[in-house]
């Protein structure tokens, strides 16, 4: 996020936002250079905890939670600067992640998300929690997410915009990120260039 989005965001989504706690975390992070604004957090389930709404507000974030199913909720969701998803999309199928991924990018100026990576070494991994002494519910849905995440491109081929993201963080994490249009370049012969390059 830092490195993709220019100006601190004055509003930001979060879909899929769980208890609040990860948000937390990483908005606490960049703090000194993102001062607050509004924080809408969306879960289908009423999930998220008031010790975190509390230090969300600390940070300077006013926090509006909504509790409803995405695709309720995108259509009359307005715009944000920023929408975010953490272990979100990998939930979707093939059907339905367009449509999400569409309802996200009419509104929002900059779109990044974490994702299970989908990869031999990943799935290796998942196989193997059980000698750390994982129970059997962490197990299977370590498996599950591994199967169900993504490899590079793709994401973008479900993106209707510029894709600045689309791979491998680390071995086990898949990084998108991505605005809603193409930025407008006014010509810029070195830009073009780079573009035609594939640089």
């Amino acid at each position: 996020m830092k490195a993709h989005v220019q100006e601190p965001p004055r509003r930001i989504v979060e879909l899929g936002c769980g208890d609040g706690l990860t948000t937390h975390a990483v908005l606490r992070r960049l703090a000194p250079a993102w001062p607050g604004g509004t924080l809408t957090l969306v879960d289908a389930q009423p999930v998220v905890l008031e010790r975190a709404v509390d230090d969300l507000a600390a940070l300077g974030w006013r926090v509006e939670i909504v509790t409803a199913d995405v695709f309720d909720w995108l259509p009359r969701a307005g715009t944000y600067d920023l929408a975010i998803v953490n272990l979100f999309l990998h939930h979707f199928d093939a059907a339905d992640l367009p449509r999400l991924l569409g309802g996200i990018a009419a509104g929002c100026g900059t779109f990044v998300a974490a994702e299970p990576r989908r990869s031999r070494f990943a799935a290796m991994a998942a196989g193997s929690l059980r000698a750390i002494g994982a129970n059997a519910v962490t197990r299977h849905d370590a498996v599950v997410s591994v199967k169900a995440g993504f490899r590079d491109g793709e994401l973008a081929a479900s993106w209707p915009g510029a894709v600045l993201v689309d791979a491998a963080h680390g071995p086990f994490t898949h990084a998108f990120v991505g605005q809603p249009r193409a930025p407008a370049h006014d010509g810029d012969p070195d830009v073009q260039r780079d573009e035609k390059e594939g640089r």
